[in-house]
């Protein structure tokens, strides 16, 4: 009766072992998810930031192209006799655009 005691002990120690090595493991799994949870919480602050100020931006750029079609519409319903200088003006954009974007693809290449 006594050795199955001492063996039951001995079977409680190993187990014990095993479980502390498996809480050990275990906190380190948790310490990893904590760091990473951190890790994606920064990012996705960054990200916010990073798309209101996109945000800013395309207001900003909205603003300017709405006044520039307002002008632009402004000028064809002035009436016909300066058409002829919005046939220039809009090849000289056309025009324009083209160089721009020939000057750009050169530059890349």
């Amino acid at each position: 009766m006594a050795d199955w005691s001492r063996g039951h002990g001995a079977v409680d120690e190993m187990l014990d072992a095993e479980n502390k090595l498996l809480a050990d493991n275990l906190a380190t799994k948790v310490s990893r998810l904590k760091s990473l949870a951190y890790d994606i919480d920064k990012e996705a602050e960054e990200q916010n930031a990073y798309l209101d100020g996109m945000d800013s931006n395309f207001l900003s750029a909205t603003g300017l192209l709405t006044g520039s079609v307002k002008r632009f519409s402004t000028m064809v319903r002035s009436g016909r006799d300066n058409r002829k200088l919005m046939c220039y003006i809009s090849a000289g954009l056309v025009i324009g655009f083209f160089l721009l974007y020939y000057a750009i693809s050169r530059a890349q290449t």
